[in-house]
């Protein structure tokens, strides 16, 4: 099966490259992989990479083919750096993701790297440009817009600019690492020592201030202007290397104004570039530097350590153990990897951590100061480490800053709704940080909780991952709930004080666990001193688009009150996604039709049956609309993914040229205005100066430029796509071919999605119920618990 990866997603597996955690070893790129026939390097004209159902983001539908180098869920493509139209994924210093698009491959589905459609979105280092670039560079995440949702193709937002500019006190890890480089190359210690040393004990450290918060960027920035001069120079390079000269505009881009000195001077740094992979990378060195250009050479094991910790982070990492990113390295050729690694910490390429090793479930910890105590080496990026080091700190300081108030408190919760919501309110009177979970019922709980802040005359708000979370959030009981994405912009919610915080005494995030660890961090840098901050979401759904696990791993750290709710989703199909939320599939009754099983036997026939039930079955046995219905699928490639699926529901509901872009009015579309931000649309008109679309009564013109990487057919999606969006139907397609990419947590959220009425149109025989029992998420490498656990005294 042709699978679609999405950045953050559990069961992506990358058609090629190393092991990354959880990931299948692939076969070994050398040198001489991916040149074509006489010598040239295997890049396809436009800067394709040729992968089969790669990452698809953005991509209009006479571009999406199975070649297309998208991901499932419009996630970041797989091996791209640059930014992506799409969910789930990011880019300028050290941006924090607004989001990601994506989607990203979700964890059970065969979904390709890419983060278009608001998933995931992946780290890039720059956007694509040129409209005949590869898909997967168009798709492919940029500056991480930490927004909410779903960042779009590489455009900074909110959060874009809340990366430490260059020069700014290094944290106390960062000066660690410089001093033990230092060391190394002074000879006082040999590199191998830091890979067998246990952790000395940390100093307690005080929550460190709030940082000023950073100036709100647009959401959609215009692409930088190239010098006709400098492209020029770079398509001189590309072309002596063989490459397409449709990549000069991406290779401008990511490189900057001395691009083509640098590509002349290391030919690897073509790696930065959006869906540009290894193989490819290799046979361009190869073109121009002849027999130099050697497996071994210290600039190519420089960009492939780049390279795959960008790659590990569209599967949600932000680090990774030291002995999965010497094997990836020994995979791609390089001679001797552990010497390649210490030169990337030299460079400054890569960063250190070592972090001890929790005792196993009734092993007794280390005895004695003597005894040693187990740890492991853990690599990232700079990016990475400095937004989850910021976030731990940030929550360290909301938990010590806020100022008790149980006497008022107590009042309302007293007046509480329900029990569950005056828990709540409780825990929120004690406690400056605190953690809720619970169903789509359990959402009127935070509602009450703003209600009751507000009664007392504090600044509450409540924010939603999606608009149309916002909007379940309002019929939930706050009329005045914004996104994640508003917030931080400042287009929605209570704006800035003149600190440039946040004006906001409490706080509650709903959808936590699509918070991706940027967006975490621009969000709680923004909070002002003595917040209350409440991170609620239901723990059982897909992870975020983007890097990172915050809300399971604040859970973990046991650094806060954790409220658990009470309240059970109603109806057949909420005991249904209730009951996989713990590993058990019933078949609930269901007098009305609200849960429907369509069995098939092959994809062909499920997309036939997914059709006639959308187009027909549905709005004539239970009266909801087509458009009212939202197919879900594991990935985008493959006869019954999201790009089959779209054709054959355009086809029946909405014929069509596709004259503007591959669109004609009325056609249903995945809008990412972010990476990791899918926003459900339609297609009203085709202007001058671009596509105009009703995005739940909203009126939206994007840019015909950015019209390919920021819109893509809507009818199908992938469940990482959906997350944080309801429908009052939804129809979730488990093809034969999808049957061991499917995990608990995508069924839980695929099948959640529906408001009434569940349609599944099932071919995987017994790999379902087999999914649910016992194939849990895929684990992601993170620091934010223990980094947590080592500021934060335990919660009661």
């Amino acid at each position: 099966m042709n699978t679609d990866r999405h950045p953050g997603d559990p069961a992506a597996e990358p058609p090629e490259g190393p092991a990354l955690p959880g990931e299948k070893p692939a076969a070994e790129a050398s040198v001489k992989a991916g040149t074509a026939p006489g010598g040239e390097p295997a890049i396809a004209p436009g800067g394709s990479t040729g992968e089969p159902d790669a990452p698809e983001t953005g991509s209009s539908p006479a571009e999406a083919s199975p070649e297309a180098a998208t991901a499932p869920d419009g996630e970041p493509a797989v091996a791209s750096r640059g930014s992506t139209g799409e969910p789930d994924a990011q880019q300028a210093a050290r941006s924090v993701p607004s989001s990601p698009a994506a989607e990203g491959a979700d964890a059970a589905s065969a979904e390709a790297a890419t983060a278009p459609d608001g998933e995931p979105a992946t780290p890039s280092r720059g956007s694509a440009g040129p409209s005949d670039a590869p898909e997967a560079a168009r798709n492919a995440p940029g500056p991480r817009a930490a927004s909410g949702e779903e960042p779009a193709g590489g455009e900074p937002d909110a959060q874009s600019e809340a990366r430490p500019a260059a020069g700014a006190p290094k944290s106390a890890v960062a000066e660690a690492l410089a001093a033990a480089v230092r060391a190394v190359e002074s000879g006082e210690r040999a590199a191998a020592s830091f890979f067998t040393e246990a952790p000395r004990a940390a100093p307690a450290r005080k929550a460190a201030p709030r940082r000023a918060a950073p100036a709100p960027a647009p959401a959609a920035a215009a692409a930088p202007r190239i010098d006709a001069e400098g492209l020029t120079g770079v398509r001189q390079v590309l072309g002596a290397g063989g490459a397409p000269e449709s990549l000069a505009v991406p290779v401008a881009e990511a490189l900057g104004e001395q691009a083509a000195e640098a590509l002349q001077e290391d030919p690897w740094r073509l790696l930065a570039v959006p869906g540009v992979r290894p193989e490819q990378a290799d046979g361009f060195a190869r073109a121009l530097l002849g027999a130099e250009a050697g497996p071994g050479d210290e600039r190519r094991a420089q960009a492939l350590t780049g390279w795959l910790l960008e790659r590990a982070a569209l599967e949600g990492h932000t680090v990774l153990e030291a002995p999965a990113l010497t094997a990836a390295l020994t995979q791609h050729a390089v001679p001797d990897p552990d010497e390649a690694l210490q030169a990337a910490i030299a460079e400054g390429t890569v960063l250190v951590f070592q972090e001890a090793v929790e005792p196993a479930p009734g092993s007794a910890p280390p005895q004695g100061e003597d005894e040693e105590v187990p740890v492991r080496l853990l690599l990232g990026l700079d990016r990475y480490a400095m937004a989850e080091e910021s976030l731990a700190d940030g929550l360290a300081r909301l938990i010590s800053t806020f100022t008790a108030g149980e006497a008022e408190w107590e009042r309302a919760a007293a007046e509480a709704p329900t029990p569950s919501a005056a828990e709540l309110i409780r825990a929120a009177a004690a406690a400056g940080l605190v953690t809720h979970s619970g169903g789509e019922a359990a959402r009127a709980e935070p509602a009450a909780l703003v209600a009751a802040a507000r009664s007392l005359g504090l600044r509450a708000c409540a924010a939603a991952h999606t608009e149309d979370g916002r909007r379940r959030l309002a019929a939930a009981g706050d009329p005045e709930a914004v996104t994640v994405a508003g917030l931080l912009s400042g287009a929605e919610g209570p704006g800035r004080d003149e600190d440039g915080a946040l004006a906001l005494d409490v706080l509650a995030v709903l959808d936590a666990p699509q918070l991706d660890v940027e967006t975490a961090a621009v969000l709680v840098e923004s909070l002002p001193d003595g917040t209350r901050l409440v991170l609620s979401g239901d723990p059982a759904v897909l992870w975020s688009a983007g890097p990172g696990r915050v809300f399971a791993d604040v859970v973990a750290a046991r650094a806060c009150p954790a409220v658990v709710s009470r309240t059970p989703d109603e109806g057949p199909v909420g005991e249904l996604v209730s009951g996989i939320g713990v590993g058990e599939l019933t078949q609930p009754a269901a007098p009305d039709k609200e849960v429907v099983i369509v069995p098939v036997r092959d994809p062909g026939e499920a997309v036939h049956r997914t059709v006639q039930l959308v187009a027909d079955s549905i709005p004539r046995a239970l009266g909801v609309p087509a458009e009212q219905t939202q197919v879900i699928t594991p990935g985008h490639g493959g006869p019954a993914g999201t790009r089959a699926l779209n054709a054959a529901l355009k086809e029946r509901l909405n014929p069509g040229p596709g004259r503007f872009g591959g669109f004609d009015p009325g056609d249903r579309v995945a809008y990412v205005p972010a990476p990791g931000r899918m926003v459900p649309g339609t297609v009203t008109a085709a202007e001058p100066e671009g596509l105009r679309l009703d995005c739940g009564g909203s009126s939206v013109l994007v840019p015909r430029e950015r019209v390919a990487e920021m819109v893509r057919p809507g009818w199908a999606v992938t469940a990482h796509q959906a997350a944080g969006t309801r429908w009052p139907a939804a129809v979730v397609v488990l093809p034969g071919d999808a049957a061991r990419t499917l995990t608990r947590s995508w069924v839980y959220t695929a099948f959640g999605r529906a408001e009434q009425h569940l349609s599944v149109v099932h071919g995987v025989d017994q790999a379902l119920p087999r999914a649910v029992a016992e194939v849990p998420a895929k684990e992601r490498t993170t620091r934010l618990r223990a980094l947590l656990r080592a500021q934060v005294r335990p919660a009661e």
